[in-house]
């Protein structure tokens, strides 16, 4: 890989992420409004590695299938993955970039949406309803931004440079 990637958004970080967020959405999924699926799949993208630093399977930091994959009745990893795709790449939520701004689009981009952009932290979901896809990415993404603003508040104690400790300490 070429580039380091987030000090502070890691893999460990993402898991953390998608697990306090894994209640609402098995909640959220046995209602039928929400989708009929019984399945999901949740990506999450490094948000430090940009499309110009490396390829986009590079850049993937965490993925959570949710449900039996052997009974999918599509391959739900590949849409959100897709989705995930649209939005790292436009930086925008992937209903939004396609809606306000088709010209961003590339052959081959999904029109499926449901993947967010959350002050630069890229998730995408399928399985659901699009516009549940979205919440659940939304709901992702949002942790994983208080999970890393926690982090800072103990580098900040350690010293003042991430992950170097303070000389004497």
């Amino acid at each position: 890989m070429s580039g380091k990637g987030s000090y502070l958004i890691n893999r460990q970080a993402a898991q953390a992420a998608v697990a306090m967020s894994l209640p609402l959405i098995t909640e959220a999924m046995k209602s039928k409004e929400v989708g009929e699926s019984g399945f999901l799949y949740i990506v999450v993208m490094d948000p430090a590695l940009a499309p110009a630093q490396v390829s986009f399977e590079e850049a993937i930091l965490y993925e959570h299938a949710v449900g039996d994959r052997e009974k999918w009745d599509a391959d739900y990893g590949a849409f959100a993955r897709a989705k995930a795709k649209v939005a790292w790449m436009t930086g925008r939520d992937s209903h939004a970039a396609q809606e306000l701004q088709p010209y961003l689009m590339q052959q081959g981009d999904t029109v499926l949406w449901g993947s967010v952009v959350v002050e630069g932290i890229v998730v995408g979901v399928s399985g659901a309803n699009p516009w549940y896809d979205e919440a659940f990415a939304g709901t992702v993404a949002m942790c994983l931004r208080a999970l890393a603003k926690g982090r800072v508040v103990d580098e900040r104690a350690r010293g003042l440079f991430y992950g170097v400790p303070r000389r004497g300490a």
